[in-house]
């Protein structure tokens, strides 16, 4: 399955430096109100230690990661949603993703512009607040859509406007449409409309080379926001990562240890991004090639075959499985085999963390 995560921040925050750090593609970096126009995309690799396990292991001609798409989106401002700064066309590249990343800057000094103090819960109030606009003339103009219809006693029409009714309110007081309660009718309702508020949100703070672990009291004021969302966060320096980025590997890891960073951003963003998502990770690995497929967590097996081919979820017979700490505590297949840790499978069965499977699949 695609994955796609949008960084979004207000101009100046480190957007840019934090996906050139991230992706290694070198997006256009400066110190003034949007640098990024057009939205800087990159498919990402995602690190995982257990391909190289697999691939000790079984002989292959390949190995493919899984990868996150992922967006850099130009600067928000105040009054985007009625097309400041270009807003109508940025909010609509948050649209397309996933996921979204808020960049909020917990550093001070002079040389980033900014004319106001810093200050990340103003700025995190500004987008959000942005989004929250942006949605509210979405679900309005839904509303209109269906409300003819909806008083000729069409009822699944009648059941949209309800739903859409609800959202308007909420969003009218101010609030995130994620924070709330939905039924799974009201989301398969909402999804169509690709409600920004309804994505899972990861503030990133942005702090200093002084305050890797985010201690400061900026960085604490951003986890607190978090945990009353019901958000994740993460602190990351964007300039450091990007300087580790140019490193070769002998030095990075020289200087990594020297600063007690025992993993890069990238690691913790994607480990943080799957969580957002309720994402997991399975394998298939034979003579071909091994690779990591990404499936949601509590996915059946037909589903996660269906990730590889639609047909392989239509034609679904069974599968065989077993774990990489299978493999890895007896080192061949044909050893797990052996020792009975090869199980079979059928429609039923839910997939879990570090499945490596085969499938049977009809005609």
């Amino acid at each position: 399955m695609s994955v796609s995560c949008g960084i979004v921040g207000l101009p100046n925050v480190g957007k840019s430096t934090l996906f050139s750090a991230l992706t290694s593609a070198q997006a256009e970096v400066g110190n003034f109100p949007f640098c990024t126009i057009e939205p800087n995309v990159a498919q990402v690799e995602v690190p995982d230690e257990r391909l190289q396990l697999l691939h000790e292991r079984v002989k292959t001609q390949k190995v493919i990661p899984a990868v996150v798409r992922v967006v850099d989106i130009a600067g928000l401002i105040e009054g985007a949603s009625e097309g400041e700064g270009m807003g109508n066309k940025f909010l609509g590249n948050i649209k397309e993703c996933d996921a979204i990343m808020q960049v909020v800057r917990c550093f001070g000094g002079d040389r980033v512009v900014r004319e106001d103090p810093v200050d990340p819960i103003a700025d995190i109030e500004v987008i959000e607040l942005e989004l929250a606009l942006a949605d509210l003339e979405t679900v309005k103009r839904n509303v209109e859509r269906v409300a003819k219809k909806a008083r000729l006693g069409d009822k699944d029409l009648q059941f949209q406007q309800a739903t859409f009714e609800k959202a308007a309110g909420l969003l009218e007081e101010g609030k995130q449409l994620r924070r709330e309660t939905w039924t799974d009718q009201e989301r398969a309702a909402l999804k169509p409309l690709f409600l920004m508020t309804m994505k899972p949100m990861l503030y990133v703070a942005n702090v200093s080379d002084e305050d890797l672990d985010g201690s400061s009291e900026l960085a604490q004021r951003v986890a607190a926001r978090a945990a009353e969302s019901g958000c994740e966060w993460l602190p990351i320096c964007a300039d450091m990562e990007l300087e580790l980025r140019g490193m070769d590997d002998d030095d990075r890891a020289l200087f990594m240890e020297e600063l007690g960073i025992a993993e890069l951003g990238l690691e913790r963003l994607i480990q943080a991004t799957y969580k957002l998502l309720g994402l997991q990770t399975y394998f298939t690995a034979g003579e071909k090639e091994i690779r990591a497929w990404t499936i949601h967590q509590g996915d059946r097996a037909p589903m996660a075959a269906g990730v590889i081919h639609s047909d392989f979820e239509k034609h679904f017979i069974r599968a065989e499985v077993y774990s990489v700490d299978d493999l890895v505590a007896h080192g061949t297949e044909a050893e797990v085999k052996a020792a009975g840790k090869l199980r079979t499978e059928g429609r039923d069965y839910v997939m879990r963390e570090s499945d490596v499977c085969h499938f049977l699949i009809g005609k």
